[in-house]
């Protein structure tokens, strides 16, 4: 089992930047395809960005291409989300997830195991 907290969140202008983290604790950080998420009021909860194993594989949603950068260390059993250019519709909880997998990446919710407890973003306009 992997305990996972987020941190970064914060108030920015739009156009701004920020860098979430999310440090993972409990067992082999390794071992496991991470995902950002995040969920506004009232929307279902969204994969921003996935990875795999040993970030050889990415993925990002179309909405946040080319302005967030995902990465992991794993020496450091930290996932990263570089956030540029961000928009008042970045504005949501943003939470990572973890999913013990071998091969590949996963993108939906509810193909992950393990949540942290989530960090707010808030753009404004």
């Amino acid at each position: 089992q992997v305990q996972l907290v987020e941190s970064g969140g914060g108030l920015v202008q739009a156009g701004g930047s920020l860098r979430l983290s999310c440090a993972a604790s409990g067992h082999t950080f390794s071992a496991y395809a991470m995902g950002w998420f995040r969920q506004a009021p009232g929307k279902e909860r969204e994969c921003v960005a996935a990875i795999n194993w040993s970030g050889s594989m990415i993925h990002y949603a179309d909405s946040v291409k080319g302005r967030f950068t995902l990465s992991r260390d794993n020496a450091k059993n930290t996932l990263y989300l570089q956030m540029n250019s961000l928009k008042a519709e970045d504005t949501a909880v943003y939470l990572c997830a973890a999913v013990a997998l071998r091969y590949g990446l996963r993108g939906r919710a509810d193909e992950y195991d393990y949540w942290g407890q989530g960090t707010q973003v808030t753009v404004s306009s």
